[in-house]
C-alpha cells in the first residue's frame, strides 16, 4: 500500500481482446510487470443488442448493475452517486458512446469526449498519443513529471472501441481501436517510469473484454479442465469465489470469454509470472486468479483511499 493515496487511470478496451497480437509490444510489457487476471461477467440476455451489451458490460465494471435495471427513468432511483458510493471520489469518464454518456452521468461520472481532450472533432486519431496521454494524466494532477496535491479526479476511466470512434465505419476499425490502446498504455508506461514522482502515485489498469464473442467461448473458459484438476483432490475443490457473492452463491455466472485485466502501480501491485497480454498465459500464470468484474471498482477504490478495505 503507498504512503498516499493513488489516483486511477483505467483504460477499458470494449470488445477488442481477441484483437491483441504480437505487434502489440506495450500491451504485453504491461503484463509482464503488472498483476494479471480475469474479471467474471454474468450471462448475456436473450437478444441482447449491442448497444444493450456496451451499457450492461459497463455497468457491471462499475458495480452498477441496479442503476442499469433502472434505465427507464432519468435518474436513478435505486443507488447513490459515484462520490456518494466511495467517499466522495471524483471519477470522470472519457467516451464517445452516446449510451455510455447518458448512463455515465445518471451515476454520477462526469462525462467527458476525446474533443475534449484533442480540441479537434472527436476522434481518436486527430492528435498524438503524446497529448491524449498528457491530458489524461493532467485530469489526475500530474503533470511535467510532478504531482499535483489537489487534482481534477480521482479516478478516470477511458473507454474505446465498441462504437468509441466517430465518423467511420466499423469492421476493420477494431485494429485500428486495439494499436490505439498499445500506443497510449506505451505512453502512460513512459511518463510513469518506476522511481518517478507519477509512477507511485498512478494505479493503471488495463481492461479488455470479448464484447460479442460468438463461438469464441468454447475456448476461452475459466474453469479448470479435467486435465488441470487432480482427480484424487477433486472432491475436497471449495466453491470459487468468483461465483459467491457473500454467503450465497451467484445464479447467473459466466464462466467463459471473462474480461482480461492487468492493474500496474510500482512498488504497490505485485508481478506476476504472466508475460503477454492474453487468456491463455493469464490463466497460466496470472496472480489475480478470477474475480467478479462488479468487485474492479471497489478494489481500486481501496488504492484511492476511497474504500474502507480491500475488496469491501
Amino acid at each position: 500500500m503507498a504512503d498516499k493515496p493513488s489516483r486511477a487511470l483505467v483504460l477499458y478496451g470494449d470488445g477488442l481482446a481477441q484483437f491483441v497480437d504480437p505487434s502489440h509490444t506495450h500491451i504485453h510489457s504491461l503484463a509482464s510487470k503488472a498483476a494479471c487476471g480475469f474479471l467474471s461477467l454474468p450471462n448475456a440476455p436473450p437478444s441482447e443488442s449491442e448497444d444493450e451489451r456496451i451499457v450492461r458490460e459497463f455497468a457491471n465494471l462499475l458495480d452498477a448493475c441496479e442503476a442499469y435495471q433502472d434505465m427507464s427513468f432519468e435518474k436513478s432511483t435505486l443507488m447513490p452517486t459515484i462520490s456518494q458510493r466511495f467517499m466522495g471520489m471524483k471519477a470522470a469518464v472519457v467516451t464517445n458512446s452516446p449510451y455510455l454518456k447518458s448512463f455515465g452521468s445518471k451515476i454520477g461520472f462526469n462525462v467527458l469526449q476525446f474533443s475534449d481532450l484533442n480540441g479537434n472533432d472527436g476522434s481518436l486519431f486527430g492528435t498524438s498519443v503524446d497529448l491524449v496521454t498528457s491530458e489524461l494524466l493532467k485530469l489526475l494532477g500530474f503533470q511535467e513529471g510532478q504531482t499535483i496535491e489537489t487534482s481534477q479526479f480521482d479516478f478516470v476511466l477511458v473507454h474505446i472501441g465498441a462504437g468509441e470512434r466517430v465518423n467511420s465505419e466499423r469492421g476493420s476499425d477494431v485494429i485500428s481501436d486495439t494499436e490505439y490502446i498499445n500506443a497510449l498504455v506505451g505512453g502512460v508506461m513512459n511518463t510513469a517510469q518506476p522511481g518517478s514522482e507519477i509512477g507511485s502515485r498512478l494505479h493503471l489498469s488495463l481492461v479488455m473484454s470479448y464484447g460479442n464473442y460468438g463461438e469464441m467461448g468454447t475456448n476461452l473458459s475459466i474453469l479448470a479442465s479435467k486435465d488441470e484438476m487432480n482427480s484424487d483432490l477433486s472432491m475436497l475443490l471449495p466453491r470459487q469465489s468468483y461465483t459467491m457473492k457473500g454467503e450465497k452463491p451467484r445464479t447467473d455466472v459466466r464462466h467463459h470469454c471473462p474480461m482480461l485485466i492487468a492493474q500496474w502501480q510500482y512498488a504497490v501491485t505485485r508481478m506476476d509470472m504472466a508475460e503477454t497480454f492474453s487468456f491463455k498465459d493469464f490463466k497460466k500464470h496470472g496472480g489475480n486468479g478470477v474475480i467478479p468484474a462488479d468487485r474492479f471498482m471497489h478494489e481500486v477504490a481501496f488504492k484511492l483511499w476511497k474504500a474502507p478495505k480491500y475488496g469491501a
